[in-house]
């Protein structure tokens, strides 16, 4: 692969916005992450169970139990993605690409700071990289 169309590495300036945004996102994500544990807390699952009364209200308590920790889980990835591109950028390699070492771009990088390829890499990426179809019935 080689580096992505004519974009330009990252200035100072540019670095610095990009950190201060992953880092204000950071922040926010670790409080919505403790408000939504300590409402979790409120309605812990076991509280859902004992007011059921048959399956199909057992089945929704679940559902709901279940939805509440994937929130969380996505919030916690997103904190884990913030965290490895704050070290790309204390190490210098923030803003270049994972495949092709080529710089990401800026306007790739306002849209998604955390990411890892240019354009082009991501694209053959997710071409190369795709799961196999979900069988349907």
């Amino acid at each position: 692969m080689t580096a992505g169309s004519s974009e330009r590495p990252l200035d100072e300036r540019q670095t610095e916005a990009l950190r201060a945004e992953l880092k204000q996102r950071r922040a926010g994500l670790v409080q919505e992450i403790h408000a939504e544990l300590l409402q979790s807390d409120d309605e812990h699952y076991v509280d859902l169970a004992e007011r059921v009364h048959d399956v199909a209200d057992e089945s929704v308590a679940d559902l709901l139990s279940d939805m509440e920790l994937a929130v969380i889980d996505r919030h916690v990835q997103e904190v884990l993605e913030i965290e490895r591109a704050l070290q790309r950028i204390a190490m210098g390699s923030y803003g270049l690409c994972a495949d092709c070492e080529g710089p990401i771009g800026y306007r790739r990088l306002q849209a998604y700071p955390t990411a890892t390829r240019c354009r082009d890499c991501q694209e053959h990426y997710e071409q190369t990289h795709a799961g196999a179809p979900l069988p349907r019935l």
